[in-house]
Formats: structure tokens, C-alpha cells, sequence
């Protein structure tokens, strides 16, 4: 039987920390392997991330251009026709809702859109964020509806 003074870490998982300042004799002794004086020797020393030494830094050198849409965009969660086919069965109301507890969609609050990948070989009530133009014909086509909500 295993015991808590039993467990130890696997062979050469583990190394020992280095001993700063523990006198002459250690090679880490006085300055702690930090030199003397100056910025890089005081606690919170150093530059910021991105200094150049006043150089104008790479970020402001190079330029900037054009216009990005992404922050705009809407951002779907998307689930396919097929996986609806396995998941439920013929006449049922599916909502986002119910996606999140066949853990279908990961967040309650992002819209859902369905689409066409996959057949869908049952009649399925599906109320969605949106709908592909095909996932919107196959549900048709299998008897189905779908709503946008």
C-alpha cells in the first residue's frame, strides 16, 4: 500500500534552486551574480518589454495601415445538419438551449448557425441565430422548420 512518505518526484524531475548570497565561497556570494550597481541591480530593475535604449521602438518604426473588421464581426457557433441527424430524434424543438446540454455549442451567450453539412434524414424544429441557405433547404426538405431568433 502507498503511503503520503511514500511519494517522491520521478528521478531528475526536480533541480534545487540556486543559492544567491550565501557568501564567497558559493561563487553567488555578494552581488547575487547582479554586478555592481545600476538599474539591473535593483529590485524592479530593468526596462520595459519593447525598450530599445530610446532607439524609436520596431512597433512605431514600421507602419500602419488599412482598416480590420474583425472587432466588428459577428461570431457564430457553428453546429451542423449531420450532428443534429445523430443527436435528436424526429419532431424535436431545438433551441440553443438544448444544443448547450448535448454539449453540441460551448457558451449560452454567443449566437448559434446551422449549417448544411451532413444529411438530415428527420423532421426537425430548429430555432437558431442563423441558418445557411442550404441547411435552411435540406430542413425544408425533410419536412422540418427553422425560425431565426
Amino acid at each position: 500500500m502507498i503511503t503520503l512518505s511514500d511519494l517522491h518526484p520521478a528521478d531528475n524531475s526536480t533541480k534545487k534552486n540556486k543559492r544567491l548570497g550565501q557568501g564567497p565561497g558559493s561563487g553567488k556570494g555578494k552581488t547575487s551574480g547582479k554586478g555592481h550597481k545600476g538599474d539591473k541591480s535593483r529590485t524592479g530593475g530593468g526596462v520595459r518589454p519593447g525598450f530599445e535604449g530610446g532607439q524609436m521602438p520596431l512597433t512605431r518604426r514600421t507602419p500602419k495601415r488599412g482598416f480590420n473588421n474583425a472587432r466588428f464581426a459577428k461570431v457564430f457557433q457553428v453546429v451542423n445538419l449531420g450532428d443534429l441527424d445523430k443527436k435528436f430524434d424526429a419532431g424535436t424543438e431545438i433551441t440553443p438551449e438544448v444544443l448547450l446540454n448535448a454539449k453540441l455549442i460551448r457558451k449560452k451567450d454567443l449566437p448559434v448557425k446551422i449549417l448544411a453539412d451532413g444529411e438530415l434524414t428527420k423532421a426537425l424544429n430548429i430555432k437558431a441565430g442563423a441558418f445557411s441557405k442550404s441547411a435552411a433547404e435540406k430542413i425544408k426538405a425533410a419536412g422540418g422548420s427553422h425560425e431565426v431568433i
